[in-house]
């Protein structure tokens, strides 16, 4: 092969190589999902609402009681910790309540550390977030930072119609180094059946 041939030969192999990296990228970049959370409340019918409040207790039975809703972005491989904190929006309120008081603020979520999706479909009549053909069963792992300077773990977990009851629906959290691990049951609150109950939903692009 003379010297010319081999350089033809180097250039057309690079510029396929490029234009394949750049159709990967693009692919990846297609298979990006942006999903909303919710911590949600029931109507009549029912309809799934916005503006709930879900509740955990930790292992001397405090109690820490979230509200709050944001989006993140799952995708198909991994990334690091920056691309993570940059996909992610949202928040809300905390209180802790304990035999001496109670403490409150409000926490920003930080960075996704994980979401799986579970079997399940919309289990309500309406849907006040979404479409319901959007709405996903499944569990979300996000870090998260309170008002007062303390980091912690939200877990929001979301039981849908037909999902195994190995799933649990609402969610837990910690704080710094306590862990609210006990989840409240969705009827297991001063406030009934409305609340400790989550939704995930598919966002679209034009949302």
């Amino acid at each position: 092969m003379t010297r010319r041939n081999l350089l033809t030969t180097l250039t057309l192999t690079c510029l396929l190589g490029a234009t394949c990296w750049l159709t990967a990228a693009r692919v990846r970049a297609d298979d990006e999902t942006r999903m909303r959370w919710d911590i949600i409340t029931l109507t009549a019918g029912p309809t799934v609402n916005p503006g709930g409040q879900a509740s955990a207790k930790n292992n001397t039975s405090d109690t820490i009681t979230l509200t709050g809703s944001g989006t993140f972005v799952v995708r198909p491989g991994g990334e690091d910790d920056h691309e993570k904190s940059r996909d992610v929006t949202g928040g809300g309120t905390w209180m802790i309540t304990t035999g001496s008081g109670s403490s409150s603020g409000t926490y920003q979520v930080t960075g996704l550390v994980s979401f799986e999706l579970a079997p399940g479909t919309f289990p309500g009549a309406a849907d006040a977030i979404g479409n319901p053909a959007d709405f996903r069963a499944g569990l979300a792992v996000l870090s998260i930072e309170y008002s007062d300077g303390s980091q912690g773990i939200l877990v929001a977990s979301c039981h849908g119609a037909g999902t195994p009851d190995s799933v649990f629906e609402g969610i837990t959290a910690s704080k710094d180094f306590v862990d609210f691990w006990n989840r409240l049951a969705p009827s297991g609150t001063p406030t009934g059946a409305n609340a400790n109950r989550t939704s995930f939903h598919v966002v679209s692009d034009e949302e």
